[in-house]
């Protein structure tokens, strides 16, 4: 055997002594600690200096509700205190901001409320804004508000294809606006439903013996 040989062979026992000797040490801590828990756990009484005994600490295993921070809790209280809500239709509608500028899409939509339900009350405007938004999610027709409410012969207001002039300072204006964003961004739930079809009471079209009537509102009676 060469001396270098030798040399790592001592080298190699020298640290598998140490390894084994650092294994023991280990064994021999982790064993006490092992000890001293088994104690502790079996261990219900303790003796005072005056003889008499005392119970012992427990481990008790129990889940720990932990409160919310202070601040956590203010916002989660605030954010539900903000949460929009509404009792009624009405509420909502006064409530609906209107100061703003109309899309296209949207103009032909609370256009269509205002000519086809401004006299009606808000429940049947509702309505015929839930048609047209029905209208345009149905593969039968035009995929847009617009599309929807400029198809030939569908809506009576429409003439030559273009939509009468709208006295945007009236308040049944303003209700057509609110209505449409209602309606559009799903906030109530309108009684036409899935409804495709609607029309006044005082006319029978052939159309409507083949549909199902789904609400009445006021003149209007609304079919699926």
């Amino acid at each position: 055997m060469s001396r270098k040989t030798h040399s790592i062979s001592a080298a190699a026992i020298l640290a598998a002594t140490s390894l084994t000797l650092a294994s023991a040490e280990t064994s021999g801590a982790f064993a006490q600690d092992q000890q001293d828990i088994s104690a502790a756990g079996m261990e219900t009484t303790k003796t005072a200096a005056d003889g008499s005994e005392k119970p012992a600490p427990q481990f008790v295993s129990e889940e720990i509700i932990q409160p919310l921070p202070e601040d956590a809790a203010q916002k989660e209280t605030q954010s539900d205190e903000t949460a929009p809500s509404a009792a009624s239709l009405r509420e909502l509608v006064s409530s609906t901001g209107t100061d703003y500028a109309l899309s296209e899409q949207m103009k032909c939509l609370a256009g269509a409320i205002y000519f086809e339900s401004r006299g009606e009350p808000l429940a049947g405007q509702l309505a015929v804004a839930q048609v047209i938004i029905n209208r345009a999610d149905s593969s039968s027709f035009p995929s847009s508000y617009c599309g929807v409410v400029y198809q030939r012969s569908q809506f009576s207001f429409v003439k030559g294809g273009r939509m009468p002039s709208i006295r945007t300072n009236s308040a049944a204006w303003r209700k057509a606006k609110a209505i449409a964003k209602i309606a559009h961004e799903g906030q109530w739930e309108s009684e036409a439903a899935d409804s495709l079809y609607f029309h006044a009471k005082y006319v029978r079209p052939s159309w409507s013996r083949k549909k199902v009537a789904r609400a009445t509102i006021n003149t209007h009676i609304f079919y699926r």
